[in-house]
């Protein structure tokens, strides 16, 4: 039976949750390379310094048990987004000064942490404040929210900095009051979430009936049945998004001569900050809702599809290069749509593998597995890229979505796991 203190206001806050999540993400990894490369730093140090960015999200399951052990996800997630909020301030104070790229960095790295931690925290409380049922329909909300909150960073956020460049003049000056808002924002997030989130937990309620020894969580999750099927999985779901993923908007940038459709930065922030939202909202919402209908089984594989299949339309693109900002949109759109679909049987799948004592814990090991499969082959995109052009490396990325298929036949899981009661509202 459902505690009653489940699943409470969960429509109030379990988007802005994770647009919280998300937020901080894609400012340190993907929006810091267009701040440093506008600031006037080589492409080298650029992708040296900020990969190493990526690793917090990669290793956060060495210290997730201890998130798990110690106090409640709420005041976790509550510090870890205020910290966030102080960091990006100190980034924008410091980007007038001399040394702002070592500060900034070393800010960047804080802040990474902090993320990383907020994610344990708030994926945590969501495994524990909503039941099995209600976790399956918000999941295209989550999943929906969060990449908006990435779009916000790649569109909204890098169209004030350009404005601001042009307005002042100054590439500095600029980022410093870009970074400075984003901060401003950051912390009324947080407010928000500080007053919409129920307090569900208590300090010592894990601790004393669902907690492990710290070296005991990594045993159990590792001795889950089927495990190394299921890791190889998750490794595998996004190889040919996370490295379209990187070289998307390059393409859409890049020169005719370099293969490129030559957009304007403001139009490539229109395109994902309008109709991509749209058609993400829609695909991730709608995939919540079809396997909270019919479970995860039945949706597994036209998900995974739904989510490799539009990448061949930028092969397309990158052969016509046609001169149509409406073509361009287009493929956006379905990759969107087709994104957010896909993507909610992903995260149902992590939530299935977490069951079990310490979930927040084995959801983090999880989630860390996915980060390690965004971050190895994302390394390798932009070489692979130079190597093939962009018709061949998006023909490539279409290729790469074949190990996830053949790998979903040998998966193991519930036929209806996440599916909705007949009887339930």
């Amino acid at each position: 039976m459902t505690s009653p203190k489940k699943d409470k206001n969960a429509w109030a806050w379990v988007p802005s949750l994770y647009f919280t999540e998300g937020l901080p993400y894609v400012v340190i990894i993907t929006v810091s390379v267009i701040m440093y490369k506008r600031l006037g730093i080589s492409n080298a140090d650029i992708g040296l310094y900020t990969s190493w960015l990526y690793l917090p999200w990669v290793i956060k399951p060495l210290w997730s048990p201890f998130v798990d052990i110690k106090s409640t996800k709420r005041k976790w997630f509550l510090a870890m987004q205020f910290l966030i909020a102080l960091t990006f301030l100190g980034v924008g104070i410091t980007l007038p000064t001399h040394h702002f790229f070592v500060l900034s960095i070393a800010l960047f790295w804080i802040a990474a942490f902090a993320s990383a931690t907020n994610d344990i925290a708030s994926d945590g409380y969501y495994l524990i404040s909503l039941s099995e049922k209600k976790q399956s329909f918000f999941l295209g909300v989550r999943s929906t929210f969060y990449r908006l909150a990435m779009i916000t960073g790649q569109g909204l956020i890098v169209v004030l900095a350009g404005f601001l460049e042009e307005s002042y003049g100054d590439n500095q000056k600029a980022w410093s009051y870009t970074m400075t808002i984003t901060a401003m924002f950051m912390l009324v997030l947080t407010i928000f979430n500080f007053f919409t989130t129920p307090k569900i937990e208590h300090p010592t309620e894990e601790k004393d009936k669902n907690t492990l020894r710290f070296i005991d969580v990594f045993i159990t999750f590792f001795k889950k049945k089927n495990i190394a099927f299921a890791l190889a999985f998750i490794l595998v779901y996004r190889l040919g998004e996370s490295q379209l993923v990187k070289m998307a908007s390059p393409f859409l940038l890049d020169t005719p001569e370099a293969g490129g459709l030559a957009l304007s930065t403001t139009k490539v922030g229109a395109i994902y900050g309008t109709f991509g939202i749209i058609a993400l909202t829609i695909g991730g919402i709608l995939g919540g809702i079809v396997i909270s209908m019919h479970g995860l089984k039945k949706w597994m594989l036209p998900m995974i599809l739904a989510l490799n299949l539009p990448n061949i339309l930028y092969a397309v693109l990158a052969f016509l290069q046609p001169s149509s900002v409406v073509l361009a949109t287009i493929v956006v759109v379905i990759e969107q749509f087709g994104y957010g679909f896909g993507f909610a049987a992903y995260l149902m799948f992590l939530i299935y593998i977490a069951e079990g004592v310490s979930k927040t814990a084995h959801y983090a090991i999880a989630t860390g597995f996915m980060a390690l499969g965004m971050m190895l082959p994302g390394m390798l995109s932009g070489f692979i890229q130079e190597q093939l052009g962009y018709t061949g490396f998006f023909i490539w990325v279409a290729i790469a979505s074949i190990p996830v298929i053949i790998l979903a036949r040998f998966i193991k899981y519930p036929d209806t796991y996440g599916k909705k009661d007949k009887n339930e509202e």
